[in-house]
């Protein structure tokens, strides 16, 4: 029983050997080899130098890999009988929107009559809408056939509790279950109490964001806010832990004056992620556009209190309170300030609790649960054909 998962997404890769990626790693593919025997993966490619290859777990040999360089590549006529045979040749389609291949996919996938499911994991609008201008023109074709192949899917699985269902809605079978899981939630909530009643606010506080750095996810609105609270009296280091372009930040860091207080650590691993998380005071997610962030679920399972913008699945983790308004400097700076210690303490506490509904084990039997049914009713609805 082979399943075909489809989404534009860029599995790196060298001389012809694929490597996990943020989000992408053995928990991604065994959600779905605990269903199927055999998956294959379509998607984008990513070639990887020889030194990052070094540091990077391979993907399991017998997952197999169809990729493309760009999408310009779908205008040619054996790129798409290449994807085509990839779905004639599957039992059952997964398909991962919004996505251009994703797309493509759904239409070739209805063609050939194969059973499929859609996985819904952000806002086709708010993601090319806060890019470029080219971008924003693909905006509204983006979102409207997401929204047509969304709502005429048989089965959907939303990353979010609410939001994404209302952008999004279907009238088939659908559940709520998110992408990210924890194995664990670690017991370091003690740890993180003692730092924050042994914190003088009016000392240096270290906040940071785990995340691309690219224009949607707010990293520009968090330094420029960083310049107001300092004129206040604030004292804050802002670090950024993830890969990119540094230097458009840095331009901006520098223009307000704020070069000294902004720190880029890179990528680190999964691990260090969690060691660095222990280590900041607050953990700010600023995005233009989500689903629902790995990386503030991470957080809350530290006990970080939290600072986020309203864009997509955020306000559904954290408190009201907490929530600022994207984009908008004045309303983070408004939020931020609400931060005292008691309130920090709350708010860890809270976050910490919060994050047990993340577990893998409770996921992964909801998930599992859904893709059986889906497999299920699929296969009965062929028989009875």
């Amino acid at each position: 029983m082979k399943a075909l998962f489809v989404h534009d997404h860029k599995f790196p890769h060298r001389d012809g050997v694929y490597y996990h990626s943020y989000g992408f790693d053995d928990e991604f593919f065994n959600r779905y080899l605990l269903v199927f025997n055999e998956l294959e993966i379509v998607g984008r490619d990513a070639e990887i130098s020889l030194e990052e290859s070094k540091n990077i777990p391979r993907v399991n040999n017998n997952i197999k890999f169809l990729n493309v360089k760009s999408f310009g590549q779908l205008r040619l006529l054996k790129v798409r009988e290449a994807i085509d045979k990839k779905i004639a040749s599957s039992d059952y389609v997964i398909i991962r929107l919004p996505s251009i291949l994703g797309l493509y996919a759904l239409r070739s996938t209805k063609k050939l009559n194969k059973p499929f499911l859609v996985e819904v994991v952000g806002s086709a609008w708010d993601s090319l809408w806060n890019q470029s201008t080219s971008k924003k023109v693909v905006a509204p074709i983006m979102s409207i056939l997401c929204k047509k192949a969304i709502s005429d899917a048989p089965y959907v699985v939303y990353v979010t509790e609410q939001y994404l269902q209302k952008v999004y809605p279907t009238n088939g079978q659908s559940i709520s279950c998110s992408n990210v899981t924890l194995p664990n939630i670690s017991d370091s909530i003690n740890k993180r109490l003692e730092k924050i009643k042994s914190k003088n606010l009016k000392e240096k506080l270290v906040v940071g964001t785990c995340a691309t750095l690219n224009i949607y996810k707010g990293q520009q609105d968090v330094i420029k806010a960083i310049s107001d609270l300092k004129s206040q009296g604030y004292n804050i280091e802002y670090q950024l832990v993830g890969g990119g372009d540094q230097n458009s930040l840095k331009s901006i860091a520098n223009s307000y004056g704020v070069a000294d207080s902004v720190k880029f650590l890179g990528k680190l691993n999964h691990n260090d992620v969690f060691l660095w998380l222990d280590e900041i005071d607050i953990y700010i997610q600023s995005s233009l556009t989500e689903g629902l962030p790995r990386a503030v679920i991470e957080a809350m399972s530290r006990g970080c209190p939290i600072v986020g913008s309203n864009a997509g699945g955020i306000p559904e983790l954290i408190d009201d309170e907490f929530v600022f308004k994207k984009g908008n400097v004045d309303s983070f700076c408004t939020v931020f300030k609400n931060f005292t210690p008691d309130l920090m303490v709350e708010q860890a506490i809270k976050n910490h609790n919060n994050s047990k509904g993340y577990l893998k084990s409770e996921l992964y039997n909801r998930r599992t649960k859904f893709l059986k049914k889906f497999v299920e009713e699929s296969a009965n609805l062929k028989r009875g054909n």
